[in-house]
């Protein structure tokens, strides 16, 4: 907790009560100095009502003391024992009203394009509850009909980072569950900067490929012989005639 709570409030009581500087209370409530000279002169915080915080347990008196003593001195805020070891509240990410219509075309989009991410994965994305993002893998969601799956960086809805980060971790609990992957699911899986700094797959000649360049003259010496024991063209139409053998046999 590096910031008092109701910060405002606490600025106007500040001003009202004690006589720190403006920088002081500025750098205190993380205002700027200016917006507390505006507190002082009645331009800022109009019918705010001030917040004491002493009596709430941020400020101690002989802090404000020494403060007022030296302009210098910064202010701290008392130490809370209570709020140690405290965590944040879990649970889905605040979407605003108007990109809440959104979600559902960009859990489509990540249910289409990363079936490897969990429904808890999507819900912190995207800020949304599993029982939605079930229906919509299944189709039976209401408005299926109209929606189209769209990227929920660019709706605005998570940063690209993120959902780097989340691919990258379903990436690697697929590979410790031993699960294979084809080889367009591994492209799936890489983050924006290692896809795009891929080289291109080598492309598999196909039958006819690079026969149109192919001539019996790249490949042999038309001097040389071709291979193998071939007769004469010639020779099949000079055959021996049958009748004069036999005009031989009877000499």
């Amino acid at each position: 907790m590096n910031k008092p709570i109701m910060a405002k409030a606490t600025a106007v009581w500040l001003v009202d009560n004690t006589t720190i500087t403006f920088k002081q209370i500025a750098d205190f409530v993380g205002m700027h100095e200016l917006e507390v000279q505006g507190i002082a002169d009645g331009d800022v915080a109009a019918g705010v009502k001030g917040f004491d915080p002493i009596a709430n347990n941020q400020l101690t008196q002989d802090e404000i003391d020494k403060a007022e003593k030296s302009p210098l001195h910064k202010l701290k805020l008392k130490f809370n024992s209570a709020a140690v070891g405290e965590e944040k509240r879990r649970g889905p990410r605040y979407t605003p009203l108007s990109k809440r219509q959104d979600r559902p075309n960009a859990i489509l989009w990540l249910v289409k394009f990363h079936p490897e991410l969990s429904d808890g994965q999507i819900s912190k994305l995207v800020g949304t509850t599993k029982p939605t993002i079930q229906t919509i893998r299944e189709r039976t969601h209401w408005n299926i009909a109209n929606m189209q799956p769209i990227d929920p960086v660019a709706l605005g809805l998570c940063k690209q980072t993120e959902l780097d980060a989340a691919v990258q971790k379903a990436a690697g609990k697929r590979a410790a569950d031993g699960a294979a992957m084809t080889d367009d699911e591994r492209r799936k899986l890489l983050s924006t900067e290692q896809s795009l700094g891929m080289e291109a797959e080598p492309r598999m000649p196909t039958a006819i490929e690079g026969l149109e360049t192919f001539s019996l003259s790249d490949n042999d010496d038309e001097d040389e012989e071709p291979a193998g024991n071939f007769a004469d063209a010639d020779s099949f139409f000079n055959l021996p005639n049958s009748s004069d053998d036999d005009e031989d046999d009877r000499r």
